[in-house]
C-alpha cells in the first residue's frame, strides 16, 4: 500500500474489511444511496456538474497546456460524491486538495497521514453537525437512522463516510484518464464514439475490462484449505485474487489485449468492480459517471489532444492502483 493507504489502515475497519454478517450489516447502511434507481435518478446532475467543469475549462483556454487531473478528472468524482455525504459547496476545493494528496502516490508517510487526519477531523465536525440539524444527505441518514438508536457508534459514521469518501476516488480520476488515453491510441474508435455518443455505455464497459484500477485490491485471507485449479491453498494463507487476469482470460474474451469497444458480449461480466458480496457498492455511481464523462468530453472538446508524446505519460507505480497521474492536454 501507498502511504496514504498505510495511513488509513491503522483507522478503525470498515464493511470492506469485514466477514458476514457484520460486513452486511454496515454495507446495507448505505446502500440505499447507491442503488441502480437512486443513481439513474442522480444522472441530470452528474451531467451538469460535468457540463459545468467542462465550459470551466473551455473558457480557461486550451491553447497551452492543461492538466486534465486538475481540470476535470479529479473534480468530477469529488464533487459527486461529496454532494451525497453532505458536504458543503464552500468546502469542495479544500477537501479534494486532502483527498488528492492522501492518494498521491508521491505523497510522504507524514504528509498522507496529516491529509487523512484532516479529512477524518472533518467527517467528524459534519456527524456533529447533522446530529444537531440533519440534512437530505448520507451522513444525516447514518446519523438519523444508525447513530442516535446507538446501532453504531460515531467512530463507525465517520469511518463509513471517510470510506465513501477516498475508496472509489483515485480509481474514478485513473479511469477517466486511461479512457482519454485509450480513445486517442484508438483513433477509429474515438471517431465511432464522436459520432454516436450513446456508445459510451460499451466503451465504459469495455475500459473496466480492459484497464482494472483498483488492479491489486483484493487481497484474502483463507479461512479453511481450498483447491483452486491445481493449487492448494491453506488456511492462513494470503493471495491477491487478480481481477487484471481474469479481465485478460482469453478462455472468456478473445483477443483479450485488444481493446475493442465493439466487442460482442454475452453473459460474461469483467472483474473491473469486483465480484461476490463485496462486489463495490458504488459501482452503478462510477458507471453513471464514467459514462456520462465519456458521452460529453469530446463533444464539448472534438479538438483534445495530448500535449506530450504517449512515451512521457506518467503512470503509477506497477505496485499501486493502475492510474495516471497528471496528463496534460490542449484543445
Amino acid at each position: 500500500m501507498d502511504a496514504g493507504g498505510k495511513a488509513a489502515a491503522k483507522n478503525k475497519a470498515t464493511f470492506v474489511d469485514m466477514d458476514p454478517p457484520q460486513h452486511m450489516q454496515q454495507r446495507g447502511m448505505v446502500e440505499p444511496f447507491f442503488s441502480r434507481e437512486h443513481i439513474d435518478s442522480m444522472r441530470p446532475h452528474i451531467q451538469s456538474t460535468v457540463d459545468s467543469l467542462l465550459d470551466a475549462m473551455i473558457k480557461a483556454g486550451g491553447e497551452k497546456p492543461v492538466d486534465l487531473v486538475e481540470k476535470f478528472s479529479l473534480l468530477v468524482p469529488s464533487y459527486i460524491i461529496y454532494g451525497i455525504l453532505g458536504v458543503p459547496f464552500n468546502d469542495l476545493e479544500y477537501l479534494t486538495q486532502c483527498n488528492a494528496i492522501r492518494s498521491n502516490g508521491s505523497a510522504t508517510a507524514t504528509e498522507a497521514a496529516g491529509a487523512n487526519k484532516e479529512l477524518l477531523d472533518y467527517i467528524g465536525n459534519l456527524v456533529d453537525q447533522r446530529r444537531e440539524k440533519p440534512e437530505d444527505d448520507l451522513i444525516s441518514k447514518l446519523v438519523v437512522e444508525q447513530l442516535i438508536p446507538g446501532h453504531i457508534e460515531k467512530s463507525d459514521a465517520v469511518q463509513m463516510a471517510f470510506l465513501l469518501l477516498v475508496a472509489g476516488n483515485a480509481t474514478m480520476v485513473n479511469m477517466i484518464n486511461l479512457g482519454v488515453v485509450t480513445l486517442l491510441q484508438h483513433p477509429e474508435q474515438l471517431k465511432d464514439l464522436k459520432g454516436d455518443p450513446s456508445l459510451a455505455k460499451a466503451f465504459v464497459e469495455e475500459l473496466c475490462r480492459f484497464h482494472t484500477a483498483s488492479a491489486l485490491a483484493t487481497r484474502r485471507v483463507a479461512k479453511v484449505d481450498i483447491v483452486l485449479g491445481s493449487t492448494k491453498i491453506k488456511a492462513g494463507e494470503g493471495i491477491i485474487a487478480s481481477n487484471q487476469s481474469g479481465n485478460r482470460d482469453e478462455e472468456v474474451f478473445p483477443n483479450p489485449d485488444t481493446f475493442d469497444m465493439h466487442r460482442k458480449r454475452g453473459s460474461e461480466q469483467a472483474l473491473g468492480y469486483g465480484y461476490g458480496s463485496h462486489r463495490c457498492v458504488a459501482e452503478w455511481l462510477a458507471r453513471a459517471e464514467l459514462e456520462i464523462v465519456f458521452g460529453t468530453l469530446f463533444q464539448k472538446v472534438p479538438t483534445l489532444r495530448l500535449a506530450m508524446p504517449m512515451s512521457e505519460i506518467k503512470y503509477s507505480k506497477p505496485s499501486q492502483n493502475v492510474g495516471i497521474t497528471e496528463l496534460h492536454v490542449v484543445f
